[in-house]
């Protein structure tokens, strides 16, 4: 039998049928990824399978340093087959690591190859694979229809000028492709250049001339509108916690004034601003109806010598074990107390503070939206079979898993759409070893459209984005699935 077969991860006939009914045909909706605008509106055609696949991809890194590989062929000057064929040396020491089931199911879905790739067919596979990368199937836009991609939300810096995202609105591509507003260089006053380069740049932007704080302030306004109006309903943040040392407008300035003449802010003195800038970041996204995302856990740039020589986000990221229930707590409240806590997703990227998130979410629950505050899935690190089950089990207990707005690609990667086939047979092989063990009904009428709405429904509702084609009325679901199992 071939390796990724029909029934890869079902481990039970009732999670296969269930994953085939209900699971399998759902269209995605990318609600956050990384992926490059630019290649989406310019439809870019892959060279080869180095750029569809290695390039950019700090998972693969890390795993061939670890097995040894010199950084000439992770981030180096090696010719592209010479990288290839590196990893695919690599990919056997890869056992019980979820890269050899992602590089297994990545190969069948987007070229058919069905072989376990090592050293010896190296060739073969970079070769067949580059043969159909030249096809139109597998362009940008190409894959976005082959995997039914309906809708993808980007990752944008403020003063990005969306340009691509005008083209594509003005395009026929298949998928709609809406910005986020990720605003985290407005936070770093702690790093005088880097902060006071970024703040001309979104001068320039806004054409703001930012001469104060109240104008920064303004500034900052006026792009969220410009996002607003080219789509974008989300923001997003990633932070190592939350920031609750909240601060009057008076000493945020203060700050900004401080980091502006050159002076870096002390860390208490970041804190404060984050803070303040924070419960602006979320007025915002609440007079819009926005949906607001937190990306929180990550400890950053470890390896110092490495981060000096190849720059951030090349695979020197890890968990970190920041305390986060007050600080999240506080800001979550703090805006709530406003009525000006907008609909938030919280991802967590330490597992051992799954349990305390998935908690905190049902303390904002407000009854105006099911599901408003969301544990988001398990994201980074924890985006394999045991992270993503560790999540949903600690959603379930202490909350409502039919809610869930379920699986993003959080990746840079056109190879990763395969990610949402491997999320849904998780969530499937859970629920159906539940249904089997007694602990659920074994009622499709019940069952399915919970599977359905966390695949795919329950985030086109959620986000209510504009110019989103509701993939089905599944409305009536309950009605048209037969009640009782399905034989």
């Amino acid at each position: 039998m071939k390796f990724i077969h029909e029934d890869f991860l079902l481990g039970s006939r009732t999670a296969r049928r269930l994953y085939q009914q209900f699971a399998a045909a759902e269209p995605i909706f990318d609600y956050h990824c990384h992926l490059s605008p630019r290649d989406i509106a310019e439809n870019r055609q892959f060279k080869n399978l180095f750029e569809i696949w290695l390039e950019g991809d700090h998972y693969k890194w890390r795993a061939m340093r670890a097995n040894g590989v010199a950084e000439q062929f992770c981030t180096g000057d090696a010719e592209p087959f010479a990288k290839f064929q590196a990893w695919a040396a690599t990919v056997p020491h890869t056992l019980r690591n979820p890269l050899y089931h992602w590089t297994h199911l990545e190969l069948s879905r987007y070229f058919g190859i069905e072989e376990l790739l090592d050293e010896s067919n190296a060739v073969r596979i970079w070769k067949k694979a580059n043969q159909l990368l030249a096809t139109p199937e597998l362009t940008t836009q190409g894959i976005l229809r082959k995997f039914k991609v309906n809708t993808v939300c980007t990752t944008d810096d403020p003063t990005d000028d969306l340009k691509h995202h005008e083209a594509l609105a003005a395009s026929n591509c298949v998928a709609c492709v809406r910005p986020a507003f990720r605003p985290d260089k407005a936070l770093v006053v702690h790093l005088p250049a880097a902060f006071n380069d970024w703040v001309s740049r979104l001068a320039a932007a806004s054409d703001v001339d930012i001469g104060s704080f109240a104008a920064f302030l303004d500034a900052l306004r006026a792009r969220h509108d410009y996002f607003h109006q080219h789509g974008c309903r989300l923001s997003d943040h990633g932070m190592n916690q939350c920031f609750a040392d909240f601060c009057t407008e008076k000493v945020a300035a203060e700050i900004f004034a401080k980091t502006r003449r050159g002076q870096p802010a002390s860390p208490d003195e970041q804190a404060k601003f984050a803070a303040f800038m924070m419960l602006f970041f979320g007025r915002l996204d609440a007079e819009k109806g926005w949906v607001k995302q937190l990306h929180l856990g990550a400890l950053r740039n470890n390896n110092t010598r490495l981060l000096k020589q190849l720059g951030p986000d090349t695979g020197f990221d890890s968990i970190g074990d920041f305390p986060q229930c007050s600080a999240l707590a506080a800001y979550l409240d703090r805006l709530d107390q406003e009525n000006a806590l907008p609909k938030t997703i919280i991802y967590n990227l330490n597992p051992a503070d799954n349990y305390a998130f998935a908690c905190m979410i049902g303390n904002f629950q407000d009854g105006t939206v099911a599901g408003k505050i969301q544990f988001g899935s398990g994201w980074w690190f924890l985006d394999q079979k045991e992270g993503m089950e560790w999540q949903m089990n600690a959603l379930s207990n202490l909350g409502l898993l039919s809610r869930f707005v379920g699986m993003v690609t959080d990746s840079r990667s056109f190879m990763s759409y395969p990610r949402h086939e491997y999320f849904r047979r998780v969530l499937c092989n859970l629920i159906g070893r539940d249904v089997e063990n007694g602990e659920i009904p074994d009622d499709d009428s019940l069952i399915g459209p919970m599977i359905r709405n966390i695949c795919y429904t329950n985030a086109e509702r959620y986000l209510n984005l504009p110019g989103v084609k509701s993939a089905r009325d599944d409305s009536n679901d309950t009605n048209r699935i037969k009640r009782g199992k399905n034989k």
